[in-house]
């Protein structure tokens, strides 16, 4: 099974994806809105489709990715049944199957930090994924959206600590930096179920925790009742509109170099390479300046801000850098040549600087 585990910075979420390799097909768990980009083109570079995304509540910390990514994959939503939201393609309940190629997740009811709380746990037992209803030595509060500390503890007790000692807990936040834990491991530290601890001791700790509502919760539960539809400030980031291009999972804009031979002179080129590739054997394209990524930054005046970049070196790697270097020196419209100077060449596209141009 491919299985990565995704973080939003800003709101400390992990999402989830799983996939059968056989089959292609994926399910992404808890998406973030402002992570949609990111999650697709992950899937674009393990090849993979997209069938599902799965809540595991309706969250108040940030707003989900799901209708975002079904517009721009055509996946489905799926949500708990007693969680209230609207849109959704199909409603969960426990007890429910969820299947991915040969592989399939089982969704268990575990109410209390909300009543539409669910957790999934894979075929095999090997892995289960408790959203908000078990933390790593902790748990989510009880102290708004129908939560109930009496509910949350038995919830946590039946169908998760239940779990084979080995099976693996993949919460949905962490603010530690932590990224799992197991089922032996909390029924042991974990100082809200674990060792001695009794419901009374659970319930007077979650009514005195006294913490300040999400900051984002007047927006995202909102949004999340409307499985991440967007409305007033909410809304689809825009596309760039100046060339056909692809985000990649390091974090950038990509041109293929075929989109970019029809922009030549309308787009400033900047070949990162030194003196001596950018006239070797390779070539480069024609019209492009070269500034060595060692001294791009203090040379960045060369370049107009009105105008898109697009950087270029050998194999996309040091260009890649190049272009991240230029997004956070302010140039709002930069990309990487995908492939570099390798795939512009292998497509036979023009260049000049090389003996047989000279």
């Amino acid at each position: 099974m491919i299985f990565r585990q995704l973080f939003d910075p800003v709101s400390s979420t992990y999402t989830y994806l799983l996939a059968d390799p056989a089959s292609g097909q994926a399910l992404l768990i808890d998406p973030v809105f402002e992570q949609a980009r990111r999650d697709l083109a992950l899937l674009r570079e393990l090849d993979l489709k997209l069938l599902a995304t799965l809540e595991t509540h309706v969250h108040a910390d940030h707003v989900t990715g799901a209708w975002l990514l079904q517009q721009r994959s055509g996946s489905r939503i799926l949500v708990a049944a007693a969680g209230g939201a609207q849109g959704a393609d199909r409603l969960l309940a426990h007890g429910d199957r969820v299947d991915f190629g040969n592989r399939h997740l089982t969704v268990r009811a575990t109410p209390g930090h909300t009543d539409g709380c669910l957790s999934f746990v894979l075929d095999d037992r090997s892995l289960a994924f408790t959203g908000d209803a078990l933390l790593i030595r902790g748990c989510g509060r009880t102290d708004f959206q129908q939560g109930s500390p009496e509910r949350l503890y038995r919830s946590v007790h039946e169908q998760l600590l239940s779990l084979p000692d080995d099976c693996l807990l993949y919460p949905g936040h962490d603010y530690r930096g932590i990224t799992s834990t197991s089922v032996r491991e909390e029924r042991r530290w974990n100082p809200r179920f674990g060792g001695q601890s009794s419901l009374d001791d659970f319930v007077g700790y979650m009514n005195n925790l006294g913490l300040p509502h999400p900051r984002q919760m007047a927006r995202a539960v909102p949004a999340n009742l409307r499985v991440g539809h967007p409305e007033g400030d909410l809304q689809a980031p825009d596309e760039p509109g100046w060339a056909p291009l692809t985000w990649a999972f390091a974090g950038l804009w990509e041109i293929e170099p075929v989109a970019l031979q029809e922009l030549l002179g309308r787009v400033q080129v900047v070949d990162v390479r030194e003196a001596a590739e950018y006239a070797g054997p390779l070539g480069h394209i024609p019209g492009a300046r070269l500034l060595p990524l060692g001294g791009l930054l203090a040379r960045e005046g060369e370049l107009r801000r009105d105008q898109p970049v697009v950087t270029v070196c050998r194999s996309g790697a040091r260009s890649a850098q190049a272009a991240l270097q230029l997004h956070k020196a302010g140039f709002a419209d930069v990309a990487n040549l995908a492939g570099g100077m390798l795939r512009w060449t292998a497509e036979r596209l023009p260049v000049e600087g090389t003996p047989e141009t000279d």
